[in-house]
Order: C-alpha cells, then structure tokens, then sequence
C-alpha cells in the first residue's frame, strides 16, 4: 500500500510540474501574440514587458504572494493571514489535493503551478497598454500586481476565503485570473488614454494595424497548446482512473470551445466587415479558451463547443463597441479575458449543477470591483509620480528606441510613424 501511494504521489507531482510548464509556455505565446499585434516600432518593449513581468511574478508571489492566496487559516473569511511577513517559509511537505483520501502531490509542485498562473494574469495588461506605456511603470505596476492584487482575490476563492464559501466556481480562473488581469488592463487604459491617431476628431476610428500576423498566429497556436496545461492541470490529479477521465474530458473541452470561439468569430467578423479578419479570429479562439476556463469539466464536448461559439461571437462585439467607445486596447485583451471572463463565470450555471447564478455573479462583481479600483489607485499612484504615458515624440519615433536602446526590426524600422 505504502509503493502504491509513493507512485501516486509521484506521478501527480510529475503531472503537476508538466502541467505547470505548459502554462510556464503561455508567456511565449501572449509575447509573440502582442509582438505581432503592436507595430515593428514598439515590439522590442513589448517584449522587455512580457519577459520582465514573468520574472518579477515569479519574485513577488515567491516573497509574499503565495502566503497572501494559501495562508492556512485567514484572519477572516475576506483578509488572509499577514504572517507571511515574519515567517521563516513554508514548512509543510505535502498539500492534500481535495480531501484526506486524495492522492497528494509535492508542496513545491503546487507553487510552481500556482506562480505560473499569476504571470499569466499580469501578461494579460501588458498588451492593453502597448505602445504608449513607459516600461518602468508598467513594472512597477506589476510588483503590486502579482504580488498583492491578484493573490488577495485569489484566496478569496482558491485560498478559502469568502467566495469559496459563498459556492462561487471558478476550476481554472476565468475570474481569478482572466477576468483580474482584463479589469486591471481597463482601469490602466483608462488612465492612460488612446494612441495617438487612433481616434479622429469626428469620432472616427483609425485602424492601427500589426506588424507580423505570422507571429501572432503562432502566439495564438502557442496559448492553445499552453491552455491544456493551465485547465487540464487544475485537475491537480491524474493518478487513478476517476481523475484520468477528468483530465481526458477537460482537455477535449478545453480544444473543443476554443474551435467554436475561432469559427464563430470568422463568420461574425464576416457578417459584420465582409471580411475574415485574422485579428478577430485569433481572438475568436482565445475567447473560446478563456470563456470555459471556468468549468471544463462538467460540459459535454457539444456544450463546450458552444459556450466557445458564444464566446467567438461575443468578443468581436465586445471589441467594436470599446472602440466606439474610444478605449483603446491594441490587442483586444479587455475584450477577451474580461468580457469572455464573465461569460465563462456565468456558463457555469450551465453544467454544474452546484452551480448558482447568486455565487456566480457576487464572485465576479467582487473581483470586478476590488482589481479594478485597487488597480486604478496604483496606477493613478504612478502617473503622479513617474508617470505612466511617453511623450509625444517618443510615441511618434516608436518606444522601442526611447525605453529599450534597440530596435527588434532595426533594418526596417527607423522613424516610421
């Protein structure tokens, strides 16, 4: 009994460790999605941000943030324990994965799972404010983020806390990390304003076009992949025959919605501009991942498929109407993660029969409500202290040059415009 349990306990921190480096190789993926989404003038900084947020993610939530999100016992039901301050490290060797009988795995493996979903949540804000941002705001920011914001929304479900309590379901983050990271993007863009000639002075709406479609397919084809990891891995088990088929199930969903997503939004893009914009698909297959990131496991595989569907059709509109309203998101990551995050919260109800529409919608305001506002104190923080925006010149010549000293296209770029 005691080998039987050894190999349980191994092939479990195994799977969690591979799962994990799935998710670790999303950061490719939103790097090499936002890098062909900006213009070839901006894309050396993009690059600086996406690589940089990961390491200062990984720091931050090794310091403190994990004790904020797993701290035992909380202070209360909303404030987890400070005690991460004063303490020495985490002492405990194994983390029970669901209950005394559970297969358990290594305490270590849970971290780096864990870590690699908050980098996930910061690399989400990196693109909303593209190409206009300073960089070192823009890292600063990310030094609270990870290690402050999205830690405390995280206990408050995956810690214990009162959202866990309430019955608010969230298996893999559609609320704890996408919709985080897209209200936090919004209250950055907020502040920070629209590129310059994106809009026009009679409302008009000036498409700014990517530099290399080619890279942000590949980004795409890389968050596909990376995705069976970050859903398939928040099973935290498969070492038995139940968990297995869990596993079998959620990957086969998690394909399944981000299908529909990408076809749905080819036929709206279609509908709508009489064209097939590759932007708009790419982000059409997001939002199907992003939309059954919540439950991928109690849907059926038709099911799944349209909750993607009406996550494909959703965030082409979502994208239209924050232009119009003249919020200006160069990626469409609002749109994707924040939008498609609160459908994937509400979808829930759909399958899970656990599942109410009460929890459901208290869970997303409160992560609404808390990011939101404790994001726009930190940047309004920064935009009166070092400043949030580059100016007008350095916009114009491209931030690659002002922020970073080189150039990622230097035979080509110069100072276009």
């Amino acid at each position: 009994m005691e080998q039987v349990l050894e190999l349980k306990y191994a092939l479990d921190t195994f799977y969690l460790l591979m799962t994990g480096a799935l998710v670790m190789w999303m950061a490719a993926g939103f790097a090499m999605l936002e890098a062909g989404l900006v213009r070839a003038k901006n894309t050396a900084e993009i690059l600086t941000k996406n690589i940089a947020l990961y390491s200062i993610a990984c720091v931050m939530y090794l310091l403190v943030g994990y004790q904020i999100m797993y701290p035992g016992e909380g202070l209360n039901a909303y404030i987890p324990s400070i005690g991460f301050l004063v303490s020495e490290g985490n002492t405990r060797e194994m983390v029970l994965a669901g209950g005394d009988s559970a297969p358990v795995y290594a305490d270590m493996a849970d971290f780096f799972f864990q870590v690699v979903f908050v980098a996930t949540a910061m690399s989400i804000v990196s693109g909303a404010v593209a190409e206009r941002m300073r960089l070192w705001a823009f890292l600063f920011f990310a030094v609270v983020m990870t290690g402050f914001i999205y830690p405390v929304q995280g206990y408050w479900k995956w810690g214990g806390g009162f959202l866990d309590q309430l019955g608010f379901l969230d298996y893999a983050g559609s609320g704890v990390v996408h919709l985080c990271g897209g209200t936090a993007a919004l209250a950055g863009v907020l502040l920070l304003g629209p590129r310059l000639g994106k809009y026009g002075k009679n409302g008009e709406i000036v498409p700014i076009p990517g530099a290399n479609l080619p890279l942000a397919t590949l980004g795409t084809f890389i968050l596909w992949l990376g995705w069976f990891g970050f859903n398939g891995g928040s099973q935290l088990a498969v070492s038995d025959v139940e968990n297995a088929n869990a596993v079998a199930k959620v990957f086969v969903n998690t394909n399944a919605s981000a299908a529909g997503g990408l076809l749905a939004a080819t036929v709206t893009a279609r509908l709508l501009f009489g064209k097939a914009d590759l932007t708009m698909i790419l982000n059409g297959a997001l939002a199907g991942l992003v939309a059954i990131t919540a439950e991928p496991l109690t849907p059926s595989p038709g099911l799944a498929t349209l909750i993607g569907v009406a996550g494909g059709v959703l965030v082409v509109f979502a994208i239209v109407f924050l232009d119009k309203m003249r919020i200006d998101d160069p990626v469409g990551a609002i749109s994707v993660h924040g939008v498609c995050g609160i459908w994937g919260l509400l979808a829930v109800t759909l399958s899970n029969p656990t599942a109410t529409l009460l929890a459901q919608v208290t869970g997303l305001f409160s992560i609404m409500v808390f990011v939101f506002i404790s994001s726009l104190i930190v940047w309004t923080i920064l935009k009166f202290t070092i400043g949030l925006r580059v100016d007008e010149e350095e916009e114009i010549e491209g931030v690659d040059l002002g922020e970073c000293g080189v150039e990622a296209y230097p035979e080509f770029t110069g100072n276009q415009s």
